[in-house]
């Protein structure tokens, strides 16, 4: 039988709400049914705070010191270096990487077992000086319609910090090559249709008052939050997958503070709503270009 030693409960990461170590690790605990099927046999990096948010924090690749019973997954790096990443496919695995004070759960843009595989294309719209949440909801619709006009479904979900990513499910068989073109493909047409709102630069003279839509996290190492992870910021939020709906009306009413989820706000809503990512999980839809 495992036993995973929970440590320093009482040790508050977030300063600005008393939020603890022990309400970080029950948040994980009660959003494992959602969150799990969206790590099972990937391997992660870690985004660790032991001391809090106001402390130290540095991505952890390296599975150091893990049970007997943790897995883990041979990753190659850039480098050529390999390292040996945690993967988390249960609860206990789960709890042991955030008893290390592992706020954030990031993860390669690839299926379990197929590294060279896209899952999904990435958009990660991101506000320049002079632009905001509300900018990139709107920047998310034109993204949803462009995608729409050649036959594909997007996904979106709050980042928890000040952005919005729009995930593009693939099926098994895709190369990161031919996703990595169509993503930058579509960017760049969005930003020549939208100049005064949008760029594909991820330049900062470029961004001032307007939405980046960064296509360059579809590539085989580049790392993007998992949906439901807590994110590092001053107050815990959590990367919170959204319906087209609650953007629109986000839009319309003004609020972009409708976007953004403390954590037990996030596991009333799974619980009422379900995983409104779950279809990224299971998916047939190809590329154009790949049919």
């Amino acid at each position: 039988m495992r036993r995973v030693a929970l440590t320093s409960l009482d040790r508050v990461l977030w300063p600005a709400t008393g939020f603890t170590k022990g309400d970080m690790l029950a948040y994980y605990e009660a959003i494992a049914p959602w969150l799990l099927p969206h790590l099972m046999g990937r391997p992660l990096t870690l985004g660790r705070f032991p001391a809090g948010i106001d402390g130290p924090g540095f991505a952890q690749t390296e599975c150091r010191g893990r049970p007997d019973w943790m897995r883990t997954e041979a990753v190659r790096l850039r480098t050529g270096e390999v390292r040996h990443q945690c993967v988390v496919d249960d609860l206990d695995s789960l709890l042991w990487v955030a008893n290390l004070g592992s706020i954030e759960l990031h993860a390669f843009p690839a299926r379990a077992g197929r590294p060279d595989e896209p899952a999904f294309v990435v958009f990660d719209l991101d506000p320049g000086p002079g632009a905001d949440l509300l900018d990139c909801c709107r920047v998310a619709l034109w993204v949803r319609a462009a995608l729409g006009d050649v036959g594909l479904d997007g996904f979106a979900k709050a980042s928890g910090g000040a952005g919005v990513h729009v995930e593009v499910p693939l099926a098994a068989g895709h190369r990161f090559d031919a996703a990595r073109t169509f993503a930058r493909d579509m960017a760049g047409r969005l930003a020549a249709r939208q100049r005064s709102t949008v760029t594909d630069r991820r330049a900062r003279e470029a961004r001032t008052g307007k939405v980046l839509v960064d296509w360059m996290p579809t590539a085989p190492r580049a790392l993007m939050v998992v949906p439901y992870s807590l994110r590092a910021t001053d107050r815990p939020s959590v990367a919170t997958p959204l319906r087209w709906a609650e953007i629109e009306q986000a839009l319309e009413l003004r609020c972009a503070d409708a976007l953004r989820y403390e954590p037990s706000a996030v596991v009333e809503r799974a619980g009422r709503l379900g995983d409104l990512h779950a279809p990224m999980l299971e998916t047939t839809q190809r590329l154009p270009s790949v049919r």
